[in-house]
């Protein structure tokens, strides 16, 4: 049996000259509607570039799966990877696994058995999601796993990857991995920036993924999911077990449309597992590890209450926009992030609603204790959930039945007969950086490094009020730009920047300053630029451009399938 060191060094070899052929090809730019030059192929892929909000029509049927025939299939329904197998020679094993790697040999070995049944070749794409965020256990043992069969060039499509993927660097720098195709949160993001990833980078949002799967955009070979309770024959969800995590919603569409389906899961029940989140009938394998994943590990720094005081005053003002301008009425809607003063938002919310005897009709989560609250308070009817972002979300969807789990077919999909995020009266969303014409980047910092994924922040942009609570000055570098250095949200669908310095109301929205007009408001409205003008006065001018490469690295998806931008290569 190879080991995996052995395994790493072989693919290596020739690995220099292929980056160095790849880096040498040229790419055709084209201008796209929003006046971004983008590339018209990536990754040997023809691109439709961006043409305007709502201006894009697709044609065509939606991809499907292969037949499959029961004859294939256990007659007893059990698919379960042979736990003989998993663990004979364990030990005889362990000095072939590289070091950091050590812990999960056992889980290795089972994932080596499941990609070996599933017929992995070398340039597959393999599929994983991201609901235990930062605690996920699955995604490294399983490309260590194809790194000891000697796999090469595979394409990583998650629905999103954080900095517990970190030990992937090692396989994308071997060969193994040839690049990611998902939103990328720390440090294979940062390593893409370097331009050191050897395909192009492509991100979309939650539900342009879902879109360009159905669509036949994207093929998914292989889809591993992490399965929290699971039975022998595949059907599975996340409400219970020792890695519960709430939902699986985002590998469904994966669940839906891969070749082949493996089930991970650290929690094997008897059949039937009920309810099911994902069916078996769409499962081909179930392989069972030690451990799929942290939950506790849900909760990370950008999905944690703010203690900045100006923060916490510009969640304040958020939430006061929101009453003054007349959307916080019986019967409404809305979603917050997860972000620090998004969570603020929603402290500051519910106590105005009670104070106001408002109820909502629904919440739309990611859910978070402070929406839980709100849920067992009688201060809206439904949550409709596509993640928990902490273990309180967890038990909430586990106890209440209208604590709902969606996916992003049912929520966010643009090419699907209609879209929750148009039904929300006020979505609270946050940035990295705004321009004067309210456009917002929320994939590259201001040194133009690709450190954040877009997640369902683009679906949400098309909520009846958008509202962007940010802080004017970060790391004392001003927020707001004359144009921002990645575009991935229009700026026709952005409403409201809410910062410590002013409310900014986009001039598209005269609705919303007649409203407050009308209802007597107080609150500190601003042009724009104005807020810009006296923040750059403070910080000693504007920002310095970002150094930035010709090579791109990264396409940015529109939620129709188009691109809407590009990152480039931050120079050395």
């Amino acid at each position: 049996m190879r080991g995996a060191s052995h395994a790493l060094e072989k693919v290596r070899q020739g690995r220099k000259l292929r980056k160095e052929s790849q880096m040498s090809q040229s790419v055709e730019l084209v201008k796209n509607a929003a006046g971004r030059m983008i590339p018209t192929v990536v990754n040997g892929q023809p691109q439709v570039p961006f043409q305007g909000v709502g201006k894009y029509t697709p044609t065509g049927r939606k991809a499907a799966p292969p037949v499959r025939t029961c004859n294939d299939y256990p007659r007893d329904g059990n698919k379960v990877v042979a736990w003989e197998q998993r663990h004979e020679g364990r030990e005889a094993r362990r000095h072939e696994v590289p070091e950091r790697a050590q812990q999960c040999d056992s889980d290795v070995e089972a994932l080596k058995i499941a990609l070996r049944n599933a017929g992995v070749r070398d340039g597959m794409r393999i599929s994983s999601h991201h609901h235990f965020r930062d605690g996920d256990r699955v995604a490294v043992p399983l490309f260590q796993a194809a790194a000891e069969l000697g796999l090469k060039d595979l394409i990583w499509f998650p629905s999103a990857c954080f900095p517990c993927h970190e030990p992937l660097i090692e396989l994308l720098e071997a060969g193994v991995i040839h690049h990611v195709e998902g939103s990328m949160n720390g440090p294979i993001g940062n390593y893409c920036s370097t331009g050191k990833m050897r395909g192009m980078g492509v991100l979309r949002s939650h539900g342009g993924r879902w879109q360009a799967v159905q669509d036949g955009e994207v093929h998914i070979d292989i889809a591993v999911l992490a399965a929290p309770k699971c039975d022998p024959f595949g059907n599975a969800n996340a409400l219970e077990g020792p890695s519960a995590c709430g939902l699986l919603g985002f590998g469904l569409v994966d669940s839906l449309y891969a070749d082949h389906v493996i089930a991970v899961t650290d929690n094997l029940v008897p059949f039937p597992c009920i309810p099911w989140q994902i069916q078996g009938n769409n499962v081909d394998q179930v392989v069972v590890l030690d451990r799929i994943g942290e939950p506790e590990k849900i909760i990370s720094g950008t999905t944690q209450l703010t203690k900045s005081p100006d923060r916490l005053m510009i969640a304040e003002l958020a939430a006061q926009f929101v009453r003054d301008a007349g959307i916080m009425r019986d019967g409404f809607s809305f979603q917050a992030g997860a972000g620090g003063t998004s969570l603020g938002f929603a402290i500051y919310l519910k106590e105005m609603m009670k104070a106001a005897g408002v109820k909502a009709r629904f919440i739309r989560g990611g859910s978070t204790k402070y929406l839980v609250e709100m849920l067992e308070e009688g201060l809206t009817d439904y949550i409709l959930d596509g993640q928990t972002f902490d273990l309180d979300g967890v038990r909430s969807m586990r106890e209440y039945a209208n604590h709902q789990d969606t996916s992003p077919f049912t929520s966010y999909n643009w090419h699907g007969k209609g879209c929750f995020a148009t039904f929300l009266d006020a979505v609270v969303l946050g940035a990295t950086e705004v321009d004067v014409n309210f456009n917002a980047n929320v994939v590259t910092h201001s040194d133009g490094k690709l450190l954040h994924g877009i997640g369902g922040w683009q679906n949400c942009l098309h909520g009846r009020c958008v509202i962007l609570p940010i802080p004017a000055v970060r790391d004392r570098i001003p927020v707001i730009v004359d144009e921002v250095t990645t575009l991935v949200g229009p700026g026709e669908l952005i409403d409201v920047v809410v910062c410590e310095r002013g409310i900014a109301i986009n001039p598209r929205r005269e609705d919303l300053m007649q409203a407050l007009r009308d209802n007597g408001s107080r609150l500190p409205i601003r042009p724009i630029e104005e807020i810009k003008a006296e923040v750059e006065k403070l910080c000693g001018g504007a920002p310095a451009k970002p150094k930035l490469g010709e090579r791109i690295i990264a396409a940015i998806k529109w939620v129709d399938g188009t691109v809407i931008d590009c990152v480039r290569a931050v120079d050395a």
